[in-house]
């Protein structure tokens, strides 16, 4: 009655049709014989999130997934050859998936959403609200504070969307204003798409693999184009744009204030200046020691409460055989070399970047890593 159980639930690529353009390394990871960057840019991993859309958007989104709405996971457990619905299999068993306490608060889903975000140009100036902002104006129970894992940057020369001038501004991100506009004067500069004057409110802040960065609600940002990560966030798709053209697109009206008139996208900033010492100590998040295993392995916190109560990140570094669990569902990722997952019987190899889903009742998991070291970025719902 209860195949699932036992199993570890890998992750198929889940595409999903974004308003920028990107995915060349997913392409790659895929074998794609012309990798290349087009609006198929996300990668949605263990999601039961819908992705919000332009119009006609979603056909081109459907040719990546045509039996699912956009966003929501087909997966495979553990062996099986076929694929099944996320959504579904969470709501066929939803306590041994995620925990008794988890589905009392949130439901039968994870109350988070992980992505592969690979950006093929600089993203939109955006904007997401915060969770208290969601549910006291917009209904809506999570808002979209997330977080950034930075697996590789781009040699410029990958980034066909980047004019030769600006082709050093590769591998960077916006995080807050550095330089706030008030907000009749930011009015204008939406009014008028100043995008250099938009700009000039920001610092760059250069990223390289490894590095971790929180971005909370309200919070004003923009991605810089060349960055593969892995992005973590609350289970929504909610943004205000306050840049309508990327790479030649231009975004219909509908999508630029979530279907609503500018002033409600000022109410959706923090104007509060992001200084320097603020972008050292609260954005950019530094690694905590958890847990040491045999042979030097060990477990760091990259994300936790400190940072924000939406979810946590967890990083395991494997230098021998690790047995563990975490009495909660885990969205597990290779970042690193090559890994054994042993569990219900079965073992599966995960190569880099391979991605799965660890149920909660699961229970211990052996990882071992394969000729050499390895590393695997956890990501939990909230605690």
């Amino acid at each position: 009655m209860h195949a699932h159980r036992g199993k570890i639930i890998t992750l198929p690529p889940n595409r999903v049709w974004r308003t920028y353009p990107g995915g060349r390394t997913l392409d790659q990871l895929a074998g794609a014989p012309a990798p290349a960057d087009t609006h198929l840019s996300e990668d949605w991993i263990a999601s039961t999130t819908r992705a919000v859309n332009p119009p006609g958007a979603q056909v081109s989104a459907l040719t990546a997934q045509p039996a699912t709405p956009p966003g929501i996971s087909q997966v495979r457990v553990g062996l099986a050859p076929n694929l099944r619905d996320f959504a579904q299999l969470l709501s066929g068993d939803p306590e041994y998936f995620l925990g008794a306490e988890h589905v009392r608060k949130y439901g039968a889903q994870p109350q988070l959403l992980v992505k592969f975000l690979d950006s093929g140009t600089r993203l939109h100036f955006q904007v997401h609200p915060t969770r208290e902002f969601a549910r006291r104006v917009l209904g809506a129970p999570s808002g979209k504070t997330e977080a950034y894992y930075v697996l590789g940057v781009r040699e410029p020369s990958l980034l066909p969307f980047t004019s030769p001038s600006a082709r050093e501004a590769s591998g960077f991100i916006y995080v807050g204003f550095q330089r706030p506009p008030a907000p009749a004067q930011l009015r204008d500069l939406i009014a008028t798409q100043d995008i250099a004057a938009i700009e000039a409110c920001f610092d760059r802040i250069p990223v390289q693999p490894g590095d971790t960065f929180i971005i909370p609600g309200g919070t004003p940002h923009a991605l810089g184009a060349g960055v593969f990560m892995v992005e973590i966030q609350e289970p929504s798709d909610l943004v205000v744009r306050f840049e309508f053209e990327r790479a030649g697109y231009v975004l219909p009206e509908s999508a630029r204030f979530m279907n609503r008139d500018v002033d409600f996208a000022l109410s959706v900033f923090n104007f509060s200046p992001v200084g320097s010492t603020d972008l050292a100590q609260r954005v950019r998040c530094r690694p905590r020691p958890l847990r040491d295993f045999d042979a030097g392995s060990r477990q760091e916190e990259l994300i936790g409460p400190a940072q924000t109560d939406c979810f946590r990140v967890l990083r395991t570094r494997l230098l021998g055989p690790v047995v563990k669990a975490e009495n909660s569902a885990v969205i597990a990722i290779v970042t690193t070399g090559t890994v054994i997952a042993e569990a219900g019987g079965e073992s599966l190899r995960l190569e880099t970047y391979a991605k799965c889903f660890l149920p909660a009742g699961l229970g211990p998991v052996k990882f071992t890593p394969v000729n050499g070291p390895a590393e695997i970025l956890e990501c939990l719902p909230p605690a």
